[in-house]
């Protein structure tokens, strides 16, 4: 018995001992990031891009759904929510009668390059849509946009404006119709989309690219269910009764079940990156599973689809998967990246763009994630490059190629909005833990 008493007593000691280090630990932590001065500069510039509007960066003058989700926070902080909730609407004037989203819209005059798929609407006569097919986000992007809208604003009657005759919520349900009578799988309960690199919006057969063609390979993968995932939850909170709320309850367990049960791999704790409805447009002796997706998981967390134990092992892999490849940052899109061998004409060669690139529009979320999971320390020294690169190169960088050379759109604004998400994240576990 007394030496029962005494391991208890030496067990005691030992917690309390964790305890008080875990706790220094973290108040010197909170002394770093409190002081880090890069922080408070990223977030002064970030929110001067955004108080400029909605276009999605300098080279994109139009209003992408999937952009304006990520950083909805801060142009509500910023900017002047009745232009916030017209541009919101905007959408919906595009909208057609099988409920179907597009990406966005574009002034006429804005209207520079050559697309065949283009949109009118009556009640938009001087915008043009404009809709990228391969993709399967742009339902749930707005859901989730319009969601933050209201949480930043409190302006619910959002819900129930109408817009040629229906309430927004009648068209967000149509949205989800679409979504579950064209792109969803009854065999596996899951979305379906275009075979792309993870998130992107570049098929991997080439063909039309950006566009469903007869090269396209329908496939299931981590990132469209994630946002499907997070959009339900959204629609579960727009209902205003029980019916409707059990209704989307409903539909929520069933896909973040389905989701984990067909894509999460539990022997290489990582998710598959396709499930192909026919067949795979690769070769039969390649293995695809070997690539990680950085930005599915992102959001994978994000829609709660994975333990802190799941996560902590995932992180370490985009450790050691950003080591090996040479990128500047976690914002590591794949890795290894698609051999070029195996892709068709115009698409992205290994570490270019999508297949490969650093991208600090998912890298932000990966971190935001890490902060609500309380890897703290992890989010803010793999987020510190990225901080280091918006001031070394006075800009919010589309994308990074692996030696460092900025790409793409120099302000672009889901990376400016996904920064400003972290800094605050950051400076807020700092001042609770100081």
């Amino acid at each position: 018995m007394d030496m029962m008493r005494f391991v208890s007593f030496i067990g005691i000691i030992l917690c309390i001992l964790s305890c008080q280090l875990r706790e220094n630990g973290n108040k010197e932590l909170s002394r770093v990031i409190l002081s880090d001065t890069i922080l408070y500069q990223v977030d002064e510039k970030a929110r001067e891009l955004i108080s400029r509007g909605f276009y999605a960066g300098s080279g994109y003058q139009m209003v992408w759904s999937r952009d304006l989700n990520t950083f909805m926070e801060l142009s509500c902080e910023q900017y002047n929510p009745n232009i916030i909730r017209e541009n919101l609407l905007m959408f919906f004037d595009f909208q057609g009668e099988n409920g179907e989203l597009l990406d966005g819209y574009v002034p006429i005059e804005g209207f520079t390059w050559d697309d065949p798929n283009t949109y009118k609407s009556i009640t938009a006569p001087n915008h043009i849509g404009f809709k990228n097919t391969v993709e399967t986000d742009q339902e749930t992007s707005l859901i989730q946009a319009i969601a933050k809208y209201i949480a930043k604003t409190n302006d619910k009657s959002i819900l129930w404006a109408k817009v040629d005759g229906r309430t927004v919520y009648e068209r967000l349900k149509l949205a989800i119709n679409f979504l579950m009578t064209e792109r969803y799988s009854e065999k596996y309960g899951l979305i379906i989309g275009a075979t792309t690199f993870d998130w992107g919006d570049v098929q991997v057969e080439g063909g039309a690219v950006v566009d469903v063609d007869e090269l396209t390979h329908w496939s299931i993968d981590v990132y469209d269910n994630a946002m499907f995932v997070l959009a339900l939850k959204d629609m579960y909170s727009f209902a205003t009764n029980p019916e409707e709320k059990e209704h989307w309850q409903a539909m929520y367990d069933n896909f973040k079940l389905n989701t984990k049960k067909h894509l999460w791999d539990c022997e290489k704790n990582k998710f598959i990156p396709h499930i192909y409805i026919e067949d795979s447009p690769f070769p039969s002796d390649f293995d695809e599973n070997a690539i990680h997706y950085h930005g599915g998981t992102a959001v994978a967390m994000e829609a709660g689809l994975l333990t802190k134990l799941e996560i902590e092992k995932v992180i370490e892999q985009m450790k050691v998967n950003v080591k090996l490849s040479g990128a500047p940052s976690i914002g590591l899109t794949v890795y290894p990246p698609y051999p070029e061998n195996l892709l068709g004409k115009n698409v992205s060669k290994p570490y270019d763009y999508q297949n490969g690139g650093d991208w600090t529009w998912f890298g932000g979320r990966l971190l935001q994630q890490f902060i609500d999971y309380g890897f703290v320390e992890d989010a803010y020294t793999l987020g510190r490059p990225m901080f280091e690169r918006v001031i070394l190169n006075n800009g919010f960088y589309e994308w990074y190629a692996i030696d460092g050379t900025p790409r793409g759109s120099a302000d672009f604004k889901g990376s400016a909005g996904v920064l400003a998400n972290v800094v605050k994240a950051l400076h807020e576990w700092a001042e609770k833990n100081k």
